[in-house]
């Protein structure tokens, strides 16, 4: 009973072995990160995707242009603009980064993106892959980077989500066995965790964090999440002026509300599915995701992007033009950290803490009665002016 479903499931299964095996080994040849300031040229990408995303993402490329003007004046930096990440045109290609558009990202050192659609149940789309997902696996942006600060009231996180194992490494290649049986696949290697586990550890020793949180579901989900948790420990032991301590995600997602605990938490390494739910909660204490960035870090390549949709909705009431660009701004902030332009991230920091604040003059509603992104935009660039 059963066995030709179940054959059929296991050729599945073993073709995806064999990917993620391959996988392993392509990382495990990776050389080095890239030195920004031995390059000639850096050379970043703009890529809208759809929704709002070509909008905010405009706005970000206006403000970077402005912040490197000299950059761009001398050549040390150039922009590349890169379309066709809407739905409509991977739809189009059956893909979820169309071959051509792949080919631009991969010219690219570092690549601003805005929000793209993924398709679920009950859209009118195919199921194709995020984007997202894809970008991440095929330029090996192995880390997501989130920060979340609210000084006054003793917040101070980053979160390090692995970004290309996990439940999201093969999450569109589960297998329907039959009508009344589905299942999906989770993958955790020994490199992929070792390098997300020294990235978060190397960044507590330089920026001064005294803790490093490992969070698993170790407890239920014993081998992968086992694997994860044993691995960022063996790593934590090579850093002793560090606190490892290790929490199960739901009691994290408990404690993050406590206002006492919560003060504790200083770095924080998880799996992706993981990482993914707890910085959206994370987010919500600083004001919400349109008040966060995310960075997806890999040694030859890293995207930057909002960490919200891409709100077809607002593009249907035709609202678009007041879509908010602040996420995708905090994202433009750890761009300019990334490759080398502290001052000027600091300098754009300080000015978005300024137009966001509560006595701001300016105030983005997504509506009307509140400024456009573009006018938004002029304000924090007059901001960032006035401050110098």
């Amino acid at each position: 009973m059963f066995e030709e479903q179940i054959k059929a499931a296991s050729a599945k299964y073993e073709q995806l072995l064999r990917e993620q095996l391959e996988r392993n080994e392509r990382i495990k040849a990776v050389g080095d990160f890239v030195d920004y300031k031995s390059l000639d040229t850096i050379i970043i990408g703009i890529c809208g995707g759809d929704g709002i995303g070509p909008i905010i993402c405009k706005e970000s490329e206006r403000v970077l242009r402005f912040l490197l003007k000299d950059e761009v004046a001398s050549g040390k930096v150039t922009f590349k603009e890169i379309d066709g990440l809407t739905i409509e045109n991977r739809v189009a290609a059956n893909k979820a980064i169309p071959d051509d558009v792949m080919a631009q990202l991969k010219e690219c050192h570092v690549i601003l993106k805005g929000p793209t659609t993924t398709p679920q149940a009950g859209d009118p789309w195919p199921n194709i892959e995020s984007a997202n997902v894809a970008m991440r696996k095929a330029l090996d942006l192995f880390c997501n980077l989130r920060p979340v600060k609210i000084p006054e009231q003793g917040i101070d996180w980053a979160f390090f989500r692995e970004n290309t194992e996990g439940a999201y490494a093969v999450g569109s290649k589960g297998v329907n066995v039959t009508d009344e049986l589905a299942t999906d696949f989770v993958v955790t290697t020994t490199e992929g965790t070792e390098r997300i586990a020294r990235l978060a550890y190397n960044y507590a020793r330089d920026n001064g964090k005294g803790r490093v949180s490992i969070i698993t579901k170790a407890n239920i989900i014993k081998t992968t999440d086992g694997k994860f948790l044993n691995i960022c420990k063996r790593i934590g032991e090579e850093y002793p002026e560090i606190v490892t301590d290790e929490w199960y995600i739901d009691i994290t997602t408990a404690k993050l509300i406590d206002e006492k605990r919560r003060r504790d938490f200083k770095v924080f390494v998880l799996p992706n599915l993981y990482g993914d739910i707890i910085t959206d909660e994370a987010a919500e204490f600083q004001g919400g995701v349109g008040t966060a960035g995310s960075a997806n870090i890999g040694k030859k390549y890293a995207m930057f992007e909002a960490i919200h949709g891409s709100a077809p909705r607002m593009i249907k009431e035709g609202r678009g033009a007041y879509a908010d660009p602040c996420s995708m701004l905090r994202a433009t902030v750890m761009l300019l950290n990334h490759i080398g332009y502290q001052d000027k991230a600091a300098a754009l920091e300080k000015a978005l803490d300024a137009c966001t604040a509560a006595d701001a003059k300016m105030t983005i509603t997504g509506r009307e009665d509140g400024c456009t992104c573009e006018e938004f935009g002029n304000y924090l660039m007059e901001t960032i002016t006035n401050q110098n």
